[in-house]
């Protein structure tokens, strides 16, 4: 389906129920925000459950850490934090090239992003959201009243509204507004994580904070880090530069073939890191990828997060997508007659922010990865230099500020909860 625009002709009546694809970050953190402001929030997730544990995401500034107070879940995420992520680049024989400290990559506040998920998604169930786990949609069908909507299992439901908040590939996106190749553009890099054995020969000080370890050929990143909540594991990543591979998303067995042709043969603990790939089965494997939705909304149908504006890593995508769904859930409020007037005024507060974010996204693999000895030793040699240091984290936090609305909450009487 193309997304129409809405097909009443008098007063619309109020959004009451709103379906969100996607239960990792935005899609919880909007159903939060709706029933803060009475409306009846539905999660669709393709996975049979929440996603646990994670790659470290983090929190910059005081826009962000504003919004997350008044959602109510700061002190929690405080009690749940990493305490930050340094990074050290060393050499084939493990002597240290550069070191960037915690608040590089881990900001005001670092959380696992499972964590981050779980908290939204268990204080979006107190205020009556009902999840959909194991499912997706199949078709929209957009009428004068509301959004008629199949899924993959579940029976067919009417919305008043649409969200995508389904991620870089959302579904949302490319039913209602065009396949990814209109919308997702590569940036020259894949990445991937996984979880291992954290064996001795890794070498990695399993107290928390101690950060990554990892080595650098042109073109390629290894990393390992021991993993922040069990000290018996670790945690790979690995980057590496490269034209769009044509390969099925879906296919674990096809990733790993990718890997593996990638980085064979390269020194230091790589061949550890490729051999624990065998038994790895929660391996994430994507392009460093941008995207570039044309207009964020038409009709009932609206994207929230990276579906409308993210990158794969680096575009401060998290705190961008808890904005976003702050805003959007406010803006439905303040217009409860209105969706379109309300999604026009959540994308004109957020485009800009969130395209201005979007951009480190295009240099995250050039910087993890540079193509060049000369683009290596440049790097290592600029960030030991404590003044550029200081310099690019204070860019770096006084980028995320942002004036918002207030919004009130109104949450909605005697919420029941359901989950399936």
């Amino acid at each position: 389906m193309t997304a129409s625009s809405d097909q009443t002709g008098g007063p619309r009546p109020a959004a009451r129920t709103v379906l969100i694809s996607g239960a990792g970050v935005a899609g919880p953190a909007l159903a939060l925000r709706l029933g803060r402001h009475g409306l009846r929030p539905t999660v669709v997730e393709a996975a049979p459950a929440l996603r646990p544990g994670g790659q470290a995401v983090d929190f910059r500034g005081g826009t962000q850490l504003r919004v997350l107070r008044r959602m109510g879940i700061l002190d929690e995420l405080h009690r749940v934090r990493t305490g930050g992520s340094p990074m050290t680049f060393v050499d084939a024989d493990g002597r240290e090239l550069l070191h960037l400290p915690a608040e590089f990559a881990g900001g005001d506040i670092e959380v696992l992003r499972g964590d981050l998920s779980r908290i939204l998604y268990e204080a979006s169930l107190a205020g009556g959201a009902e999840y959909l786990f194991g499912d997706s949609l199949t078709s929209l069908t957009e009428t004068a009243t509301g959004i008629d909507v199949t899924f993959r299992h579940a029976p067919p439901r009417t919305f008043d509204l649409v969200i995508g908040a389904d991620g870089l590939h959302s579904n949302v996106r490319r039913l209602a507004f065009g396949p990814d190749a209109d919308h997702v553009t590569h940036l020259g890099h894949y990445a991937a994580t996984w979880s291992l054995p954290n064996h001795p020969d890794l070498g990695l000080d399993p107290r928390p904070g101690t950060g990554s370890i990892g080595h650098n050929t042109p073109g390629r990143l290894a990393s390992v880090a021991a993993d922040h909540t069990d000290p018996a594991r670790a945690r790979a990543f690995l980057v590496f530069a490269s034209p769009e591979l044509a390969y099925d998303r879906h296919d674990p067995e096809a990733h790993k073939r990718l890997l593996r042709g990638a980085f064979a043969g390269l020194p230091w603990k790589v061949d550890h890191l490729l051999g624990s790939l065998g038994t790895a089965d929660d391996l994430y494997f994507d392009s460093i990828s941008r995207a570039d939705s044309p207009v964020w909304s038409a009709g009932r149908i609206a994207l929230l997060g990276d579906a409308a504006c993210g990158a794969t890593i680096g575009g401060m995508g998290t705190g961008t997508a808890v904005l976003g769904a702050y805003v959007l859930a406010g803006e439905l409020s303040r217009s409860p007659g209105d969706h379109r007037a309300a999604f026009t005024r959540y994308e004109s507060l957020l485009r800009a922010y969130a395209q201005d974010r979007q951009k480190g996204g295009d240099r995250t693999g050039r910087f993890l990865a540079p193509s060049s000895k000369t683009g290596l030793r440049l790097r290592n040699t600029l960030l030991s230099r404590r003044r550029i240091l200081t310099w690019m984290l204070k860019a770096a936090k006084d980028a995320t500020a942002l004036a918002l609305p207030d919004y009130p909450d109104r949450p909605a009487n005697s919420p029941s909860v359901h989950v399936h």
